[in-house]
């Protein structure tokens, strides 16, 4: 690893240059390498050691007792790597065990696709919506609030969704289980990201349902007409953005009235003016979706 700047090591660990020299002052966690000729770089032991620091301090360890951890990490010598860490992280931490939100996050902004799908990885037996609860939803939600400068073809946000996306394909790949209903999933219309949407399906797949996403153009005549092909015993909208275009749930009820309707929704105006009632509800949360879905499938 070469030997690198202030500015590049604060833009690596997604922090500002005035805290890491803060960290330097406070807890001698500064750069060891120097260059002829110019100022003090960081080595490859060093980034090191601030990725243990900025991991600890994340998961709310406090400052003087993360740079204890950090100082005391056995690393292995030119990786800059954590002694046993498993697999080629580019992230250091102290602990073994499950992987962490933080330890997500890290190999997200490092632009390790490995790292990142094998620290998502899926283990046959666990429970996708516990996996997604505890480690996909903490690391998406911290990954929103950063502000990142990507290189042409670097996007955090894409590397974790496909990461998420690659590790539901994995679980549910080769199940042949007889299913026992066919449940439609769509995004509110105009949402890129329906990440959600495949956590559920692959939930719902885990109980012998076949559950489909639709994605692409969510006219409501098209949605129809795939209802009305698939004959679905449910259909679940989840929408994160305010304010939804909901004229696709008011043609579903229209054409199919009996028809049962899941919505996951914010509390909007546009929200009011649904046909609630026996056939029309609304869950916030995914396992309260999963569980009102299975009691109709079966």
């Amino acid at each position: 690893m070469p030997a690198l700047t202030v500015a590049a090591v604060a833009r690596r660990l997604g922090v500002a240059p005035a805290t890491l020299r803060t960290w330097d002052r406070r807890y001698r966690l500064g750069p060891s390498a120097h260059l002829a000729g110019s100022h003090r770089r960081y080595s490859g032991d060093d980034v090191a050691r601030l990725m243990v620091m900025r991991s600890l301090t994340l998961d709310g360890v406090a400052p003087a007792e993360a740079a204890r951890v950090a100082l005391a990490a056995e690393l292995d010598a030119g990786t800059g790597q954590g002694a046993g860490a498993r697999g080629p992280y580019l992230v250091s931490v102290p602990w073994r065990g499950r992987p962490t939100p933080t330890a997500v996050i890290d190999a997200v902004l490092a632009g390790d696709e490995t790292a990142c799908r094998h620290l998502l990885e899926l283990p046959e037996g666990d429970d996708v919506l516990t996996w997604w609860s505890e480690l996909v939803e903490p690391a998406r939600a911290a990954l929103v609030t950063r502000t990142v400068l990507g290189q042409p073809g670097e996007d955090p946000e894409a590397l974790l969704y496909g990461s998420v996306l690659a590790a539901l394909r994995r679980r549910t790949a080769g199940d042949r289980t007889a299913r026992i209903a066919v449940v439609l999933l769509l995004s509110g219309p105009g949402e890129v990201r329906t990440v959600g949407l495949h956590v559920l399906a692959a939930a719902l797949s885990g109980h012998a349902v076949d559950a489909r996403v639709v994605t692409g153009l969510l006219e409501p005549h098209r949605v129809v007409e795939i209802a009305t092909m698939a004959n679905p015993v449910a259909v679940v909208m989840l929408a994160d953005g305010r304010s939804p275009d909901l004229t696709v749930v008011h043609a579903l009820h229209e054409a199919h009235p009996g028809l049962p309707l899941f919505l996951s929704i914010a509390d909007e105006p546009s929200a009011v003016e649904l046909p609630w009632g026996p056939t029309v509800h609304r869950n916030r949360s995914l396992t309260g979706l999963l569980h009102e879905v299975l009691a109709v499938c079966r």
